[in-house]
């Protein structure tokens, strides 16, 4: 075990045993500084000074203005003496012509630090934006991993949902405006310099944001905690995350205003991003995202209705199965009943538990799995899968009372 306080501290929080038995390899680079409490945000423009800037561009969008959180930034940003503009074109599930838009509004504005304030679109948004802008050519150009060849700018992230994890990740993930598809593009320049976490942001949250981004945050400390690619640092912020994000979900369900929870809910949003930063998530992602492409399907409802089914045929794998279990105890349960959890948990957040009826279809189908097959974090899952196994997969979500049990055929694929 690697003899680190940050570790001992994450591992401090929980009570669900030890580290893994295995110690992969694996390269930590902990690239992003985050500041963590309330009131936090009013340090903006201290932090955009010590980055040495002079023109700011907040992105953001019009619902975060007329919450008074942009107020807050500017504001700072005013104190500090740094001049600032505003982009506030950011729509959910963020596309190469949303990218556009804002790259061209950077340098109009002669942008030399971009602060994403919001929700991961936001946060997507301005990453996308500094690719071009300080890159140039196209989205897709960048699809995948350090293919940014010149320095970009830097990058101060300010989340208000307790969700995606964005600012704790080098990743933008942007729509193709004409094929829909989704597009992981990452490279370690694009990460925030600096992220600030403030509880307080995220208590006007509207109801259903809080519930698809809490889901959001829990599957990605589920996903990031079984992958392939997991490690001893990766496992531990899991670990971390799934426990803050497992006691106080329900909580600021019931009590939005609640302030403990509200904050525990965005560390653990954090550290799940951490974790998928140093691993990487699975197949209920890449179920999710043509659901997603092809159907408008809110991305953490998406991937919430599908990961049960995919930690279903992860049991199978003995590894997935000793983390599960590591990840129940605390909950006092058995790691085979982690996907019925997750399933209650969607229950009680009001959220969907299958596909509505007629969207899948015998002739879609097949386009669907094929399309998660090919997805990038689909080669990341314990057990292997194919567009075999994603047909049963989304077979199975659009009828869960289906249990996947022997008869109806092996989702593993040879």
């Amino acid at each position: 075990m690697p003899d680190s306080p940050l570790i001992k501290q994450l591992l401090a929080t929980l009570p669900g045993g030890p580290f893994p038995d295995f110690v992969a390899d694996f390269s930590h680079t902990p690239g992003t500084r985050v500041v963590f409490g309330r009131g936090a945000v009013q340090r903006t423009g201290i932090f955009a000074r010590s980055l040495g800037a002079h023109r700011v561009m907040v992105v953001t969008d019009r619902g975060i203005a007329e919450a008074g959180h942009l107020d807050h930034v500017l504001e700072s940003l005013n104190a500090a003496g740094v001049e600032w503009s505003a982009f506030m074109g950011v729509e959910e599930n963020p596309t190469t012509d949303t990218v556009e838009a804002c790259v061209a509004s950077a340098r109009e504005h002669q942008a030399d630090l971009l602060i994403g304030l919001g929700g991961g679109s936001s946060m997507d948004t301005a990453k996308g934006c500094n690719f071009i802008l300080t890159n140039g050519g196209k989205m897709s150009d960048y699809h995948g991993t350090g293919k940014a060849t010149k320095p970009m700018l830097p990058l101060i992230a300010i989340p208000t949902t307790a969700g995606t994890g964005s600012e704790c990740q080098s990743y933008a993930l942007i729509s193709d405006s004409v094929t829909h598809a989704k597009m992981a593009c990452g490279d370690k320049k694009a990460a925030a310099r600096i992220a600030i976490l403030d509880p307080d942001l995220t208590i006007t949250q509207p109801a259903r944001v809080t519930r698809v981004t809490g889901i959001d945050a829990l599957t990605h400390a589920l996903e990031s905690a079984v992958c392939k690619k997991r490690n001893d640092i990766s496992v531990a912020y899991s670990r971390a995350a799934f426990a803050l994000l497992s006691r106080n979900f329900l909580t600021v369900l019931r009590d939005p205003g609640n302030h403990e929870a509200r904050a525990a809910m965005l560390l653990g949003s954090a550290f799940a991003g951490t974790a998928i930063e140093n691993s990487m998530l699975g197949a209920g992602h890449s179920a999710a995202n043509p659901l997603t492409a092809h159907f408008g399907i809110v991305h953490g409802e998406a991937v919430g209705l599908m990961l049960p089914h995919v930690m279903r045929l992860n049991l199978t794998d003995p590894a997935a199965w000793e983390e599960y279990t590591q990840l129940a105890a605390p909950l006092g349960l058995a790691g085979d009943a982690l996907p019925g959890w997750l399933t209650g948990i969607l229950e009680a957040a009001s959220l969907p538990t299958a596909v509505r009826p007629g969207l899948l279809t015998p002739e879609n189908l097949p386009i669907l799995s094929k399309e998660a097959a090919a997805q990038w974090t689909a080669q990341f899952n314990p057990v292997a899968v194919d567009a075999g196994s994603f047909h049963q997969l989304y077979s199975a979500a659009a009828a869960p009372e289906r249990q996947m049990s022997p008869e109806n055929g092996p989702l593993i694929s040879s």
